[in-house]
């Protein structure tokens, strides 16, 4: 009888979770549904420096929303768990639209940059078929 209780916790817990990820993925829909309308404005604007750089910047914004409504998909589709890989595609991309967008000295860009690569080394590293299971 007490042993059923765990398992009961633990359930409620996943039903939670997963009714919270998928909040979360409609609300990431309905921010990439008013991301496009945006980007769809901006293209036909007069074109300007400043616009060609909100467009850049814009464009970073709606690949991160892709990649996290993919991460909500993956979770379900992988049985309940987050794949590093999809992880680290973000912060990829994350580093990628902070060098664009803030774009501060020399030295935080190699930083950054090296950063992007470690990442990269990992992303290598986690689909290299000594760490895949069998």
């Amino acid at each position: 009888m007490f042993h059923a209780v765990p398992a009961t916790i633990a359930r409620c817990l996943q039903l939670i979770l997963n009714a919270a990820l998928l909040l979360l993925g409609l609300i990431l829909v309905a921010f990439l549904a008013k991301e496009t309308l945006h980007l769809a404005v901006m293209l036909f604007q007069p074109v300007a420096d400043n616009s060609k750089y909100s467009l850049v910047v814009g464009l970073m914004v709606y690949f991160l929303y892709f990649e996290f409504i993919a991460l909500v998909v993956k979770y379900f589709q992988a049985g309940y768990h987050f794949p590093l890989r999809y992880i680290i595609y973000i912060g990829i991309t994350a580093i990628v639209r902070l060098i664009i967008v803030e774009h501060p000295s020399s030295r935080d860009v190699l930083v950054y940059a090296g950063a992007i690569l470690v990442m990269v080394m990992m992303l290598w590293l986690c689909n290299s078929p000594r760490l895949k299971p069998e």
